[in-house]
């Protein structure tokens, strides 16, 4: 396991630039237009993200900016034309190349005329560009954990459409809104909701990476994904031995169990989430999976039975070895665990025990945990940044207790 604290890394989003107060009873003349564009720009729409595409031909330059909107009516995605009009700066209003901005994958505000298409993305014309002091980058998918720290999402990256995963805590001043725009509250989140949402610039070297978000928009409306219609097992592949693969999780709606030794052969389809075939090779310890069986199985304890179809989702690196240790300082339902049974007290965890905790002893001993028991646990990726840090547990496997005498 790693664990690699986070320090948060907030992305100031800047609010526009107020209306200046008229100073004199005269008006100012307009010269060229210039003061005319000042006002537009004031009171202009904007959005804030990275520049996803750019077309310079006979009909004139156009960028694609991909964030989200400054205001709840802006553009989170707006095709904007160049002109000699439009001013390209930094935030100190130093003039900047816009091909500099593309290859470096600049953050941008970018302000327009609010007269624009109503196609989807929408056109306009750009009054001003201004790059970011931080840099930002997102993410499209759906939330596996919550809690009133953070989120774990698992999707795409919107800008490089590369798979990712990461666990994102929110800044004290988070925008947490729903589908349509509107402030929400971190209880309303629940797993197998989709999401947007915005992070960085930090991101850790961690598997899953952290970062901090600062702006998050949820679909309440999403749906449930149902299940197959299967008896089966939801978890994780604890142990391979002789085509015979361990695997502790939750049982399906339909039935299943919780803790079982399945016998895989070439009658067994093994695919991937998208439902392309894979390999025997890809059945290997600490990897999640949904496994479908029989109802028919060994009236032994684990249950024993053949795995009729895997589906293989990634490898858990959220994984701890260790032993239980007593101290005061642990509150009920925590256990303090010495990883790696060793004297470095900087690599140890506190583990919640939760209601839905599983608990599973090789020795046969049932779900007591004590101290001494040596451990393997699963847990959340969400993790304080406290030494040490404290963290969910989702499976704990005892697999020695030094009251136990063997023969």
């Amino acid at each position: 396991m790693k664990k690699v604290l986070l320090t948060a890394s907030i992305l100031l989003i800047t609010a526009l630039p107020a209306t200046a107060n008229a100073q004199s009873v005269q008006a100012k003349p307009i010269y060229n237009g210039q003061e005319l564009a000042q006002n537009k720009v004031k009171t202009s729409p904007g959005t804030i993200g990275q520049i996803t595409n750019y077309l310079n031909d006979k009909t004139g330059k156009f960028i694609t900016v991909t964030g989200h909107g400054l205001a709840k009516t802006d553009q989170s995605e707006i095709i904007l034309s160049i002109t000699k009009s439009t001013k390209i700066i930094d935030s100190k209003g130093k003039k900047v190349s816009l091909k500099k901005i593309i290859e470096d994958k600049k953050t941008v505000k970018a302000f327009y005329d609010p007269k624009i298409t109503k196609s989807l993305p929408a056109h306009g014309e750009a009054l001003k560009l201004v790059v970011q002091k931080q840099d930002f980058t997102g993410i499209n998918g759906t939330i596996s954990e919550v809690n009133e720290s953070g989120i774990v999402v698992e999707g795409t990256d919107i800008y490089t459409t590369h798979k990712d995963k990461i666990v994102l805590h929110f800044a004290d001043k988070a925008q947490i809104l729903d589908q349509n725009g509107n402030a929400i509250k971190v209880s309303a989140i629940k797993p197998g909701m989709t999401v947007k949402a915005f992070y960085g610039p930090a991101v850790t070297m961690s598997i899953p990476a952290q970062s901090t978000t600062n702006y998050v928009v949820v679909n309440l409306a999403t749906k449930e994904v149902v299940q197959e219609e299967a008896v089966g097992t939801n978890g994780i592949i604890t142990n391979v031995a002789d085509k015979k693969f361990t695997v502790i999780g939750n049982s399906m709606k339909k039935g299943g169990v919780d803790y079982v030794i399945l016998s895989v052969d070439e009658n067994t389809q093994i695919v991937d989430q998208a439902g392309k075939s894979l390999s025997l090779e890809s059945l290997k310890s600490d990897v999640r999976v949904e496994a479908y069986y029989g109802e028919m199985m060994t009236m032994i304890y684990p249950a024993q039975t053949h795995a009729e179809k895997i589906i293989v989702k990634e490898t858990e690196h959220n994984k701890v070895e260790g032993t239980i240790v007593s101290l005061n300082s642990t509150k009920k339902d925590q256990l303090y665990i010495n990883v790696s049974s060793d004297q470095n007290a900087n690599n140890d965890v506190i583990l919640n025990i939760l209601k839905d905790t599983k608990v599973v002893s090789l020795l046969g001993l049932g779900t007591e945990l004590r101290a001494g028991m040596k451990i393997t646990a699963y847990h959340s990726p969400m993790m304080t940044k406290s030494l040490p840090g404290i963290t969910n547990a989702e499976i704990v496997i005892v697999t020695f207790d030094d009251k136990v005498v063997t023969p």
